[in-house]
């Protein structure tokens, strides 16, 4: 590889506005992308590392450990607004405008700093966790508060155990989580398990979307979801895409929540390049 097509890779921090500094890698050359993770997830845990991996060749691509993640700050409270603060602050890192790819809640968190107007040129949304209808049980109202509870009572597991339920991990892997490789990992993020929950909890009632939520959001914007993931996913994504003006629903045949970095990059390629 000659040096003018060389591939570099730089890992620092960017300071958000309440003075919290946000981890990053920047790879790649070319427009600037930065990626979105969901719960659980940062730069050392989660499959954002390869989707990096797979864009690097056509864009600049950043990745994050969210606040309270890796080696991200935190403070003393919690409030999603600051949340939507980081990304803002990366996006400034990037050069003021860079296009934005969201998977799980990190697709909700993504929506949400579009919807308030931060300099996202064009988004990406990878299977929000909506729950639109009766196709699957709703999470209960205090879902947030009894993750809350457990974080607050020393009991980090306890937090994990409950998400992983609510997620569809069957019962009998649920229990035996705690001997699995990554459980360690698992328990020292799972205080942040509340804030994924400020972002999609809200919408995840078996109710239709609230009607003209999203109406501002008018970059041009992919919803996508996994031919293989169940029909409340799907249910839920194809009506987002509904309520997004202008936005495309795909679907990526085979694949399913743990998408595949080489079947989700050439659709984010070919979205973010159009």
């Amino acid at each position: 590889m000659t040096a003018s097509t060389a591939i570099s890779t730089t890992a620092s921090t960017v300071v958000s506005a309440d003075g919290t500094r946000i981890a990053f890698t920047r790879t790649g050359e070319g427009p600037a992308v930065i990626l979105v993770d969901g719960a659980l997830c940062s730069r050392e845990f989660g499959p954002l590392g390869k989707l990096a991996a797979e864009l690097k060749g056509r864009f600049t691509v950043y990745t994050y450990d969210r606040r309270g993640r890796g080696e991200s700050g935190d403070a003393p409270s919690y409030d999603p607004a600051r949340e939507i603060e980081d990304l803002a602050a990366l996006i400034g890192e990037a050069g003021g405008s860079a296009h934005v790819c969201g998977v799980s809640s990190g697709a909700a968190l993504a929506l949400e700093a579009a919807r308030r107007g931060l300099p996202i040129g064009r988004l990406a949304l990878y299977e929000a966790p909506f729950i639109v209808d009766d196709s699957r049980t709703p999470v209960p109202d205090d879902y947030v508060a009894a993750l809350e509870r457990a974080v607050a009572a020393g009991r980090p597991g306890d937090a994990v155990r409950y998400f992983m339920r609510f997620v569809g991990m069957p019962a009998v892997m649920v229990a035996m989580m705690r001997f699995m490789p990554g459980w360690s990992k698992l328990k020292k993020v799972a205080h942040t398990l509340p804030y994924d929950g400020a972002f999609v909890n809200e919408f995840q009632k078996g109710r239709p979307l609230p009607a003209g939520r999203w109406a501002s959001v008018t970059v041009p914007t992919a919803v996508i979801d996994g031919g293989k993931s169940p029909a409340w996913m799907r249910n839920a994504n194809a009506a987002l895409a509904a309520g997004i003006p202008g936005a495309a629903y795909r679907t990526l045949p085979g694949q399913t929540h743990m998408v595949k970095a080489g079947v989700l990059a050439p659709a984010l390629t070919r979205h973010f390049t159009a």
